[in-house]
């Protein structure tokens, strides 16, 4: 497995582990798949900001990516950054997300940021599990914030210092 920043041609391969998160699970909280230009769009609006995407990569597959963006656009919040990590359901519990996520921290502190959000489904243990270990501590719990499938959702955001 590869580790490296992503690149146009990895696209097709973000756009089907975004998709199949948002059919198939409450780990993105939309309801309707996105398409190639969305996920272009998005590559183009980290660029400018310098901001990473790192894909995790067997031969020509993407097996996960994970990437981060603002917290808030508020000034306050220029310290922060939000990140996000995906992997293929047929590529989970090899540690994939472990990696991905910690390729983000160097890149974060280059651009001065000295905290690190993320925003996990309540229900989602595995994450949890996995920011835990890699130093995130729970900072705030938000009950029934959100809805997908017909269901009332919580939110976790959990924080590391960079």
């Amino acid at each position: 497995m590869d580790l490296r920043p992503a690149n146009e041609d990895d696209l097709p391969g973000v756009l089907a582990i975004y998709n199949d998160a948002v059919l198939n699970s409450t780990a993105i909280w939309n309801d309707t798949p996105t398409d190639l230009a969305n996920r272009r769009a998005w590559l183009t609006d980290r660029r400018a900001k310098s901001y990473p995407i790192v894909v995790a990569t067997e031969g020509e597959q993407v097996l996960g990516y994970a990437s981060f963006g603002d917290f808030r656009p508020f000034d306050g919040f220029r310290v922060c950054v939000e990140h996000s990590v995906y992997v293929a359901q047929a590529a989970r519990g090899r540690g994939i997300g472990r990696q991905l996520v910690g390729a983000l921290f160097e890149p974060a502190r280059a651009l001065g940021k000295k905290v690190m959000i993320g925003g996990i489904t309540a229900g989602n243990a595995p994450s949890i599990a996995l920011h835990a270990r890699l130093g995130f501590v729970q900072t705030a719990f938000m009950p029934g914030i959100g809805t997908k499938f017909g269901q009332r959702l919580d939110l976790v955001f959990m924080q590391k210092d960079m």
